[in-house]
């Protein structure tokens, strides 16, 4: 047995569809001219006049065609639809993968853990690589124009001439002389025909060595100072700083380029007092 409700509904929707179609006679259009207009299949015309909303399908599609409808002949029909065609109710979406509250605080530190991991084990091998070189201190580094002095004894003396006092460089450097009397340190002279003639115009690392190879005076000199060197006892003579120290020999500059190298000449004397270049 039908209920009262569906009945009036039932109704209603007889109804609606009575006055679709009378006004669609009224205007003199067919139900094939109608299908053609709205773009709806001729069954779907059909059973919105019959009152059969539910063979079209869902109630929005019901409301949209019935509007359309009505607005194609000119009449209203608000007044059957908020009776008769309910209106769509959006369905409510109900999570059934809820997360608990702590669950998601467990994960949330679970990742942070990882993320911190992976961070200290790319970052701690840098830093261990890095480490070495940022503690260890620089190595100590001298001047170019300076070479310097080989460990070695003093020398015997080989020249009645005294003497000098030991030279302290200014710097806090690894320079340190040894000193023999075997050349003097003496103010510009007149040069002689066999003596080398040193003059320093500014500081220059001297090594004089003997003729056996032993090292006979080596020290830092400073700008003023000179050497007359004694060819029958000097074997090589190294130069720092060279640019800075006019060599004489037999009344003639000599030239200190072909026996330098990096601003430092080496150069020997031979048995007869020239100057050649050092081995």
């Amino acid at each position: 047995m039908m209920h009262d409700s569906s009945a009036n509904i039932l109704g209603d929707a007889l109804g609606c569809g009575a006055r679709l179609r009378e006004a669609r006679e009224s205007a003199g259009l067919g139900l094939a001219e109608v299908a053609s207009r709205l773009r709806m299949p001729l069954h779907v015309v059909e059973a919105l006049e019959a009152g059969r909303w539910e063979v079209i399908g869902a109630t929005v599609f019901v409301r949209g065609q019935l509007r359309s409808y009505a607005k194609l002949l000119g009449i209203d029909i608000e007044p059957f639809l908020e009776t008769t065609v309910a209106p769509a109710v959006p369905v409510e979406l109900v999570s059934h993968a809820h997360t608990p509250r702590y669950q998601r605080w467990v994960e949330n530190m679970g990742r942070r853990m990882v993320y911190g991991v992976i961070t200290i084990a790319i970052a701690v091998p840098v830093w261990l690589a890095t480490r070495s070189h940022l503690t260890e201190a620089p190595p100590a580094t001298a001047s170019l124009d300076a070479v310097p002095p080989p460990l070695v004894a003093d020398a015997p003396a080989q020249s009645s001439l005294p003497a000098p006092p030991p030279v302290q460089p200014e710097s806090s450097g690894p320079y340190m002389a040894s000193l023999a009397p075997a050349v003097g340190r003496t103010a510009a002279a007149p040069v002689d025909d066999d003596v080398i003639q040193l003059e320093f115009s500014g500081e220059s690392w001297l090594q004089v060595s003997g003729r056996d190879g032993r090292v006979v005076e080596q020290g830092l000199m400073r700008a003023g100072e000179s050497r007359r060197l004694d060819p029958a006892s000097v074997g090589s003579v190294v130069l720092g700083n060279a640019a800075v120290v006019r060599v004489q020999q037999s009344g003639s500059i000599v030239d200190l380029a072909p026996y330098r190298r990096a601003n430092v000449a080496r150069f020997a004397v031979s048995s007869d007092g020239s100057v050649t270049g050092a081995e």
